[in-house]
């Protein structure tokens, strides 16, 4: 609550102060999923924030600039991306996994309120069509085209495809490390390939697709259930469900038939149609579709087991056992609060008790090392920026639904905490008062 509460920066929330001072996308949809629990009308907020700042063509852009942080506080910033939304937002010109109809419909879920579908339907909807229109290959798929559209941004996944990529011999000064030690962050050679990609897409007039046009397994996951999460909104909302359900069992069927290799769902490289052989957790994500065959939800939950080690507590970004794991480099190995949560989500109803060992071990991480970005996916020391909205957010939503019964020593200080908050005045009550209605 204290870190969702500091974070709030007026009308959105910020990932971390230090580190990420603008409004990032999924981000946003995460944190909406914490703060429906805290005060559904700031989730409602943080919403249709970002979504004020869609594009005609309907993208949501993975940054939302605050005007009122300097331009040297981020690189890359509003003068790198050189583009504004309709609303005159300055922003960047790329997106993010889709998961904000699924942020919107558990808003819904925690304080139903129709006025606040009827606001963001058509938005998510053009959010999808734009996907549908600009990144969707023959096969179905939709493909990204940076690896920061991933949120994964610096995977072991994308080691492949960006060798390919020319750099650009572009100077920056990298504000990353700035508060974080280089260990733990991209290399410079990973950002000069970022920044190439970039400045290639920029120079489009963000339009073509480059030299990294990849089919990601997470992000497709995530626009499937986005078409899941619309065929709710639309009941709601006295509307057709049935094309968005036609277009959930369709991305399922592709993503079955298209990237599962027999034990891990896998990125493609939609220019040569291969797949690229990895390890990430991302592969487990298909886990969230209802209409997942059984036999590969079997199969999903036996790799999570044996190369993920599930059964430990954490899961960790890259398996452990393959070439380019590092436990304390950004998305390389560490576990995330946010794909633990997507995995959890997916565990529920197939095996429950697997699921509560995995929301066991996100609590018992974030009560020892705090709300940090990430967290070595074995020993669960944190690693990061520290007070990270999402990881707070989630594990809020963990709290909520799972309760803190396994969290033991460090994590009675945090639940007296807790109690503190809620006999002194409500923390919702003081959230709600800030908001506008």
């Amino acid at each position: 609550m204290r870190v969702l509460v500091n974070n709030w920066d007026g009308g959105h929330t910020v990932p971390s102060r230090r580190l990420y001072p603008h409004q990032w996308s999924w981000d946003s949809a995460f944190i909406a999923i914490g703060n429906a629990r805290l005060s559904p009308r700031r989730a409602r907020t943080e919403l249709l924030s970002l979504f004020g700042a869609q594009w005609h063509d309907g993208r949501v852009p993975h940054i939302v600039f605050n005007p009122q942080v300097p331009e040297a506080a981020y690189f890359p910033g509003p003068a790198f991306w050189g583009v504004r939304a309709p609303s005159g937002s300055a922003t960047s010109g790329i997106v993010q996994p889709p998961v904000h109809a699924l942020a919107a419909w558990k808003t819904y879920e925690a304080d139903p309120d129709l006025g606040f579908l009827h606001r963001l339907y058509p938005r998510l909807v053009a959010q999808q069509e734009f996907l549908r229109a600009h990144r969707r290959g023959r096969d179905g798929l939709i493909s990204i085209v940076h690896p920061w559209e991933s949120g994964m941004d610096n995977s072991p996944a994308w080691d492949e495809p960006l060798r390919h990529v020319e750099t650009a011999n572009v100077g920056f000064v990298r504000k990353d490390l700035d508060a974080i030690c280089a260990d733990e962050r991209p290399t410079d050679d990973d950002y000069e390939r970022y920044i190439a990609l970039a400045l290639a897409y920029r120079e489009s007039g963000y339009l073509d697709a480059g030299d990294f046009q990849i089919e990601d397994p997470l992000f497709n996951v995530a626009y499937a259930v986005a078409e899941h999460a619309l065929a709710r909104i639309a009941h709601e909302l006295g509307l057709d469900p049935e094309p968005h359900e036609r277009e959930a069992a369709a991305m399922t069927a592709a993503l079955t038939h298209q990237l599962f290799d027999g034990a891990l769902f896998q990125p493609r490289d939609a220019r040569t149609g291969r797949l690229i052989r990895s390890a990430s957790v991302a592969g487990l994500t298909p886990l969230l579709l209802p209409g997942l065959p059984g036999k590969v939800a079997d199969t999903l939950i036996d790799t999570a087991l044996d190369l993920f080690s599930l059964k430990d507590g954490l899961l960790p970004s890259y398996s452990p056992a393959a070439a380019g794991f590092d436990a304390a480099r950004y998305w390389r190995g560490p576990s995330w609060i946010n794909l633990d949560w997507l995995v959890w989500q997916g565990l529920k109803d197939r095996r429950p008790e697997l699921a509560t060992g995995l929301a066991d071990g996100m609590l018992c991480a974030a009560a020892h090392a705090g709300l940090r970005e990430y967290f070595d996916p074995a020993t669960g020391r944190g690693h990061g920026s520290r007070d990270f909205s999402w990881s707070a957010a989630l594990v809020l939503d963990l709290v909520a639904e799972h309760g803190m019964k396994s969290v033991p020593a460090a994590g009675r200080d945090i639940g007296q905490e807790l109690r503190c908050f809620g006999e002194a005045d409500h923390v919702a009550d003081r959230v709600a008062d800030q908001v506008p209605a």
